[in-house]
């Protein structure tokens, strides 16, 4: 059914599997289509009492795909060839859909587990903050890497996490490992590598016990309630402001563009990148680097 995502079904649990392993699952406009597919679906299954969301391969998902390009060549976060007018359009009509995506998946009856076994940056890291619960490997690593090409945070990392948590990790970029996603309350149990998938299971398999009108009504009283408290006012004011960070387009980030026309993605990472290095936690730390090295 899909191309880019894959849907198994076990008993009344189904694995939703972000499925590119080979780009680290970084979400293309594909993929981006089935996933949003895929959950706007999800109400006429009744079978289905549990979702859990995870990516194939060594990622949960490396954010939204930055070597994509449309019919002009080019990236759609990139100016060239586009009107000043097109271009804001663009941003304020992807940032406000994304905040329904967002509380789309918390109106499902259905929990939504996020097991994050790698790399969860960018989009991806959005995806699992809007799951319902989310269980990390102890090799998972987070970072919203893009503001440092302009881009936003979001404000669901604040309301979870609590401010200075948020600006600590959102005004960087930097990455960070599961035990600091756990400490800032992000995440709700930190596993062994080797059990994610098990300890995702059995969490699932434990909430499908529980009678169908509960979990579905209690789900909208911490859910919907959130929203009526306020999340949601935060959600569409990220949309406004997000859209007028993307559009933000300054000297740097065209140099940035520049390179990856001429040079290729790796060097417009490089680019970006290169001055945060090493980073504070996970892989491409010094920490990381020195164990990797060791190996």
């Amino acid at each position: 059914m899909y191309e880019t995502l894959r849907i198994d079904r076990e008993e009344h649990l189904t694995w939703c599997t972000l499925n590119r392993p080979d780009a680290l699952n970084a979400m293309s406009r594909t993929l981006i289509r089935e996933v949003r597919d895929f959950f706007w679906r999800l109400p006429e299954d009744r079978e289905t009492r549990v979702v859990v969301l995870r990516g194939a391969g060594r990622a949960f998902c490396a954010g939204y795909d930055q070597g994509q390009t449309g019919k002009s060549g080019t990236r759609h976060s990139d100016p060239k060839g586009k009107s000043h007018a097109e271009f804001i359009e663009f941003w304020q009509r992807n940032d406000a859909g994304r905040v329904g995506q967002w509380t789309h998946m918390w109106r499902l009856g259905k929990p939504i587990i996020a097991a994050v076994n790698g790399w969860a940056m960018g989009g991806g890291f959005w995806y699992q903050l809007a799951a319902d619960i989310t269980i990390a490997s102890d090799q998972a690593v987070f970072a919203q890497p893009e503001v440092r090409h302009i881009s936003n945070t979001t404000f669901l990392l604040g309301a979870l996490c609590g401010w200075k948590a948020a600006n600590r990790w959102g005004l960087t970029g930097d990455h960070f490992d599961a035990q600091e996603a756990l400490r800032i309350g992000m995440v709700n149990e930190v596993v062994p590598h080797d059990q994610l998938m098990d300890a995702t299971r059995a969490l699932a398999k434990r909430i499908a016990l529980v009678p169908e009108p509960s979990v579905r009504l209690n789900k909208s009283i911490t859910m919907l309630g959130m929203q009526a408290a306020g999340v949601y006012s935060g959600l569409l004011l990220e949309g406004a402001l997000g859209a007028l960070a993307h559009s933000s387009h300054n000297e740097f980030r065209e140099k940035l563009f520049e390179t990856q026309r001429e040079h290729g993605l790796k060097a417009y990472l490089d680019m970006r990148d290169g001055p945060f290095q090493p980073e504070p936690m996970g892989p491409r730390s010094a920490k990381g680097r020195q164990k990797k090295a060791a190996q």
